[in-house]
């Protein structure tokens, strides 16, 4: 079936082209009226994405070269000048919308791998990151007067780990405010840093039947209703019940909240978390928030393997469709990675895949020939870590 066929053209096999012409009537109203389509610009972005190109130029004479962009399935020549346009005037709600599209596709297929804790529930960890950009270049993404930048705003899926849900705003935009457009599924955890913390918005969790574990704010009052014994050989130091009695704290959460206390050894520090959950164990509510630190390590690997530091336009709108597209190639090659019952590790695996994707050769069969645990790879946007 992949006979012939480029590794390029085999991850981009697995977005649905019908699907994606559905999304473009719905996003793009200009699509079929300009002769570079929509699925036109998206495979020159996807092809940038898993090429590493620098520049629209970079993209222009790469594609120009030897009839590739006839053959990788372009229907019209692409220029720089198009493709700039393009960037700037199609709405980035279109790969946006596949994005979410390919998310959902990809957490089916991950759904049946354990977590760190083997809990039956999905464990979310939600979190945001700034992406820098030129002040100079994008006056528009100032969000603090000497800074510039978009944050892109996760609900990581600890199995697979995947993206769950994602957003991306403006800088300035706050955590805890985008709290407010997470969707929240009923029996799942949700584990957050203490800059999400207010209990109108985690009162909402509560309320959706679904649970939260968030590192405790020292500045909101509450005093200890009730204490049950821990292991103190342990990290363990406290497993509460708590009550607030801050001034507007007790009406956004009238009800007690559990507090469990550890002593971190690495940073040599005692951490406190707030969880509505009461029937696991307190061991069991910290590690849920250490595992806190695979987030982390996501925003990393997006920000050096995502071809996302150098943007090819500097308008709102060229910053979000080239961000977006980014993602939507991380995930269709996620997506072929479990369709092909490949076990090769998802940050290598998108490496490998970068280095051969003009490669006529399926897959599967690459992955048989190769010794990913003896390649190494120099290129300075590839990071190698082996924990996802």
């Amino acid at each position: 079936m992949n006979a012939g066929k480029t590794v390029f053209s085999q991850v981009l096999g697995r977005v649905r082209h019908g699907e994606f012409q559905r999304l473009a009537q719905t996003h793009d109203r200009s699509d079929g009226r300009r002769q570079f389509s929509a699925w036109d610009h998206f495979l020159a972005l996807a092809f940038a994405q898993m090429t590493f190109r620098e520049s629209l130029r970079d993209i222009e004479a790469c594609l120009g070269t030897g009839g590739l962009a006839y053959h990788l399935g372009f229907r019209q020549r692409v220029t720089r000048s198009t493709l700039a346009r393009a960037n700037d005037e199609r709405d980035w709600r279109l790969p946006a919308a596949l994005a979410h599209k390919l998310m959902h596709r990809a957490r089916r297929l991950y759904q049946d791998e354990p977590n760190a804790l083997d809990l039956e529930m999905p464990v979310y960890a939600v979190d945001s990151t700034l992406i820098d950009l030129s002040l100079a270049l994008c006056p528009w993404a100032n969000w603090n007067g000497t800074d510039a930048a978009v944050k892109l705003h996760a609900a990581l899926d600890l199995r697979g780990p995947l993206p769950a849900f994602l957003a991306v705003t403006t800088g300035e935009r706050g955590d805890v405010v985008w709290l407010d457009d997470l969707p929240i599924e009923p029996g799942s955890f949700y584990v957050m840093d203490r800059g999400y913390i207010d209990l109108r918005r985690l009162r909402r969790i509560d309320q959706a039947g679904a649970f939260f574990v968030i590192r405790e704010r020292p500045d909101v009052r509450h005093y200890v209703a009730a204490s049950r014994p821990v292991d103190r050989a342990t990290s363990l130091r406290a497993d509460q019940s708590i009550r607030f009695n801050g001034w507007d704290a007790p009406r956004h959460w009238p009800d007690l909240m559990r507090r469990v206390s550890i002593h971190d050894l690495e940073q040599s520090m005692r951490l406190a978390f707030w969880t509505n959950q009461w029937t696991l164990s307190a061991d069991t509510i910290s590690e849920l928030y250490r595992q806190r630190w695979q987030i982390e390590l996501f925003f990393r690997w997006v920000k050096q393997s995502l071809r996302i530091r150098t943007f090819y336009g500097t308008s709102p709108n060229a910053v979000r469709v080239q961000l977006w597209s980014a993602i939507c190639v991380y995930l269709a090659i996620a997506i072929t990675r479990k369709e092909l019952g490949l076990t090769t590790n998802l940050t290598t695996f998108v490496q490998v895949l970068s280095v051969h994707a003009l490669s006529k050769v399926p897959i599967a069969e690459l992955f048989t020939k190769l010794d990913t645990s003896r390649t190494h790879f120099d290129t300075p946007e590839q990071l190698t870590f082996n924990d996802l």
